[in-house]
């Protein structure tokens, strides 16, 4: 069967990662929601995403598909009704369909199918929060799946360590001289992932392949650092995609960062207001500030976005992408997409300057800014312009 993860009603709500990506290459827990998917159901999957990001991730369609509601995150039940479709069959979450069977070029009328309704938990993504607010879920969740069967490496004897059945290294993983708390979750180490020495981790907590803690780091459960990023100083409950770095002392909490970004020394986020309030988060949506129901959110920074040294950013912060951000003083709490400066305002930053940016970031990881990266990018620029024309 050919497996098809589209973008559904959330694409927007979860700008703006999904400026740069489908909602399926989102990285929640362990592994992007496309790899789990494909884990569960052992086959590879393609994609139904805006037409701009099709060339780079194309739909692939056979005489029969089964079209999923990226959304929706896997479990082992779940992808056993979704193996057990039959034509003109849906499953549905109360009034949103999961998965259906279609064939090609097939105009989809739900009144004609026989609908299953789904009335187990499930896990979904349709707001940027939901990448932190449930990724303490996920982490456990993709450690049973991962780690199922299979042996860790061994813990090196120079390291503190706190219930080690649930800690997890695969292969290469180096940690010397740090404390494992897995009492509370589990921890699973990356291929070739290195914790330096003095760290301090607490899970449920994942560090990706070929991604590293720095020395004396803080990092409290919910924590995911995906692969080739650099993480140092003080993080909670937060979810780095990939390739995006946090090299130094300062504090993330409650956050969500996309690929290829870097914070600059003694970056800090607030993720508590003063007043204990509800956070309001930017919707690219309504244009205006959407209520989160959570007390902590911090800082949602979209692909390619910088930040200098010392920047501070208020709770609830959402950066666009391909931003930078320096200077004394708070910015303000939404920064659109291709933006320059800080609270003393902001110009445009050119696609030139900032392709010659993504070009020199991306070669340092052995990896090419490719006609697609800079073709999406280029549509990014046009979409958000609406948001830059007090300066542009």
């Amino acid at each position: 069967m050919n497996y098809i993860l589209f973008d559904g009603p959330s694409r927007d709500a979860l700008l703006p990662f999904t400026y740069t990506r489908p909602v399926a290459d989102i990285r929640i827990g362990i592994l992007t929601i496309r790899e789990k998917w494909e884990k569960y159901m052992e086959y590879t999957t393609s994609t139904i995403t805006e037409d701009y990001l099709s060339r780079k991730y194309p739909m692939v369609e056979l005489e029969e598909n089964i079209m999923i509601n990226a959304s929706y995150l896997p479990s082992e039940n779940l992808a056993t009704m979704v193996k057990n479709l039959q034509p003109d069959q849906a499953i549905f979450y109360e009034d949103e369909p999961i998965a259906f069977y279609a064939k090609e070029d097939q105009e989809v009328d739900f009144d004609t199918y026989e609908v299953i309704q789904y009335t187990y938990e499930v896990l979904t993504v349709k707001n940027t929060w939901d990448i932190f607010a449930k990724n303490e879920q996920a982490i456990i969740e993709d450690f049973k799946l991962l780690t199922k069967d299979k042996k860790t490496q061994s813990i090196p004897d120079s390291n503190q360590v706190i219930a080690p059945e649930n800690i997890f290294l695969e292969e290469g993983a180096k940690l010397e001289f740090t404390t494992l708390n897995a009492s509370e979750g589990p921890i699973y180490i990356g291929k070739n992932a290195e914790i330096m020495e003095g760290s301090l981790i607490r899970g449920p907590f994942v560090l990706c392949d070929n991604a590293t803690v720095k020395m004396g780091a803080k990092i409290y459960g919910g924590t995911t650092i995906g692969p080739y990023s650099k993480v140092g100083g003080e993080v909670s409950n937060s979810v780095i995609f990939g390739y995006s770095n946090k090299g130094h002392d300062g504090f993330i909490g409650n956050t969500v960062i996309g690929e290829w970004c870097n914070l600059g020394a003694d970056t800090n986020t607030s993720n508590l207001k003063n007043n204990y309030a509800p956070v309001r988060l930017w919707s690219y949506e309504t244009e205006g500030f959407a209520k989160t129901g959570l007390q902590f959110c911090g800082l949602m920074m979209g692909d390619h976005s910088k930040c200098g040294i010392n920047t501070m950013f208020n709770t609830g912060t959402v950066i666009g992408v391909n931003a930078n951000i320096f200077g004394s003083g708070f910015p303000r709490n939404f920064v659109p997409s291709y933006s320059w400066g800080g609270s003393n305002g902001f110009t445009t930053f050119l696609t030139k300057k900032a392709f010659e940016v993504a070009k020199v970031v991306m070669a340092r990881r052995k990896l090419e800014f490719t006609t697609e990266d800079q073709k999406i990018l280029e549509h990014v620029f046009e979409e958000t312009k609406t948001w830059r024309k007090s300066y542009e």
